[in-house]
């Protein structure tokens, strides 16, 4: 009997391990197959490599932080700014979702403060909902699948949305457990240090990296370290409302968070 498996789709390289990358271990470790996708190469992100080196150079950082959380690497389709809502890159990806047929999509919210982000997200909602549309084409050609798939949010860099407003998340994962291999992905992404600080103000991305999961470890008011997620609508993607596959594989490190559940009741 095959494993279940769950795939990562962001923008850039390091979005992942920013995010996603505690969820994706607990995920692994829960005994799924596993799969590392940026939609982007990273060409933009340097003040001292031009585009063509620093393809090269984050592919082979991405292809190490995969190895280190134990998933499956995904080639990148676009550059950095350029991802954009378009046909042809969403038979790409849709073509990514039929083969790894995942029962879990972890993404970017719909709101961030960049549009690679927001279209990141697009595409990933998109691409998954048409896996089981036959007359959509995916490129490479791949037969349409009709298994059920739950889409979840990560929370968005800075914790706000792009009008400044604080986010709270629908569910908590607790991420302390693994958060020295988190962080271990995250340091594969060399080539960001002098970026980051240059051009986003983060001191240290490490630093940055860790005190926004513990930030999101104290919005659960239960664990230490913690990633923040939302659950997509059912609709077009499991049968069930109820559906949440991240709750049954996680049991104890997955926490709903109430207040929110209480929102989408009313």
């Amino acid at each position: 009997m095959s494993r279940p498996s769950a795939i990562a789709i962001a923008a850039h390289p390091d979005d992942i391990e920013f995010t996603m990358a505690g969820t994706l271990l607990l995920l692994r470790d829960a005994g799924w197959d596993t799969h590392y996708l940026n939609i982007s190469t990273g060409s933009g992100g340097s003040l001292v490599h031009g585009p063509a080196a620093l393809r090269r150079i984050r592919r082979r950082e991405g292809i190490a932080a995969a190895r280190v959380l134990g998933a499956t690497f995904h080639e990148s389709a676009t550059d950095d700014l350029e991802i954009l809502y378009t046909v042809p890159l969403l038979r790409w990806l849709t073509g990514v979702i039929r083969a790894v047929k995942p029962t879990i999509v972890l993404t970017h919210p719909p709101v961030d403060y960049m549009e690679d982000h927001t279209n990141a997200c697009r595409l990933a909602v998109t691409a998954t909902f048409a896996r089981g549309v036959r007359n959509f084409a995916s490129s490479p050609r791949r037969g349409g699948w009709a298994g059920e798939t739950a889409v979840y949010h990560a929370m968005p860099h800075g914790l706000q949305d792009n009008l400044r407003r604080r986010v709270t998340p629908g569910a908590f994962v607790d991420t302390a457990r693994v958060q020295a291999k988190k962080l271990a992905a995250l340091e594969c992404h060399t080539s960001q240090h002098a970026w980051l600080q240059a051009t986003q103000g983060m001191n240290s991305y490490l630093r940055s990296m860790e005190a926004k999961s513990r930030a999101v470890g104290r919005m659960s008011r239960r664990f230490a370290h913690a990633e923040g997620w939302w659950r997509h609508s059912h609709m077009g993607f499991t049968a069930s409302p109820a559906a949440d596959p991240l709750r049954e594989a996680l049991g104890k490190k997955y926490r709903v968070n109430p207040a929110f559940e209480r929102l989408c009741r009313e």
